[in-house]
């Protein structure tokens, strides 16, 4: 058989069978192909995995190495690939308007898409494919921890879109792919949600986010084929919804453990096994800054500064109850297991 090869730089694309593949394993590293590097999620993992021995191609609206807008390269990059992982989608830190919410709904299902279609025209499909996935999937939770078996899918758009994404993302029959959903908790780096709360606790703005009554709007409405209805959040929780997170570092070494692990499929929850709650966190955020006081956030004061920072209530009002129940018991080991440790690692960074 003769090999079809593509190069692009010092790297060989084999894309034609085992053969071609077999001199490839001899000839260079294995392939890891990564959609949507640019965050600072992306910006870490491409490290991670070029430390553990991948030669990483990166797909993005604008490459470096594929376009989305290049079906071709992107098919020629999945066919024999050994790792796939995607987590491209625009993202959520806007206002749901009506634009913004098509962009984010479209940016998930049509990559997603995509990929599924390179996969199953591959020759030598990925081993691993990992796929985006969030804990937000889950319903408003205070009255017990939500886990992949046990945990109920909430309503209203965030949790449309991730069902959805998910669906499209399970949809295909891909018998030589394990695919791994990963519905990441908040994850906790310098960068992404982290950022802001830290500045809101450097300017005095630290004290609990507390729920109550807002007048009615539609921007959490449900969206795709079979929208929900809009999620409705209990405006008792004085503070106490709970606030699931996973350190960064914590994240891609579940990512390696996974790869190596080839039990583990299906959706998986990426969350620490300590949860804390919305007062708790604030609290340790103003110790880690040094803020000698904190203001709490009543809902009439916290919409006009989430509409300043162009950025959604939803973030800190909305209970999330996750554990990792698939990672514990296949013997993964969190380097950071609690909060304060996290944020002060984090803030030694």
């Amino acid at each position: 058989m003769q090999a079809c090869l593509t190069w692009l730089g010092d790297r060989v694309w084999c894309t034609a069978g085992s053969a071609a593949a077999s001199i490839c394993a001899v000839t260079s590293p294995p392939r890891a192909v990564l959609a949507g590097a640019s965050g600072f999620i992306g910006t870490a993992l491409v490290r991670d995995l070029r430390d553990r021995g991948y030669a990483v191609v990166r797909i993005g609206r604008n490459g470096p190495e594929v376009r989305w807008d290049d079906p071709v390269g992107v098919r020629t990059a999945v066919d024999g690939a050994d790792l796939l992982v995607n987590l491209a989608g625009r993202s959520v830190g806007c206002r749901y308007h009506d634009r913004n919410r098509a962009e984010i709904y479209a940016s998930r299902i049509g990559t997603t898409t995509q990929l599924a279609q390179a996969v199953h025209a591959a020759a030598a499909p990925p081993r691993l494919w990992l796929n985006a996935s969030t804990a937000t999937i889950y319903r408003h939770a205070m009255d017990r921890p939500q886990t992949e078996d046990g945990g109920e899918l909430g309503s209203g758009f965030s949790v449309d879109v991730a069902r959805d994404w998910e669906q499209a993302f399970f949809a295909d029959d891909l018998p030589g792919t394990r695919r791994v959903a990963l519905r990441m908790a908040i994850v906790l780096g310098n960068g992404g949600a982290l950022t802001m709360l830290r500045r809101a606790a450097r300017f005095g703005l630290g004290g609990p986010q507390l729920d109550g009554w807002w007048p009615a709007h539609q921007r959490y409405r449900g969206i795709g084929p079979t929208p929900t209805a809009p999620a409705v959040h209990a405006p008792s929780t004085g503070g106490r919804q709970k606030f699931s997170w996973i350190h960064l570092d914590d994240l891609l070494r579940a990512i390696a453990f996974i790869d190596t692990h080839a039990q583990i499929e299906g959706p998986v929850n990426l969350s620490a096994p300590e949860v804390s709650d919305n007062r708790t966190l604030m609290a340790q955020l103003r110790r880690t800054v040094r803020a000698p006081f904190g203001l709490p956030a009543p809902r009439w004061l916290l919409e006009p500064g989430m509409l300043v920072l162009r950025q959604e209530s939803e973030l800190v009002l909305k209970s999330r109850w996750v554990l990792p129940e698939r990672l514990l018991a296949a013997g993964f080991a969190f380097a950071h297991p609690e909060l304060a440790g996290a944020l002060e690692d984090l803030a030694a960074q």
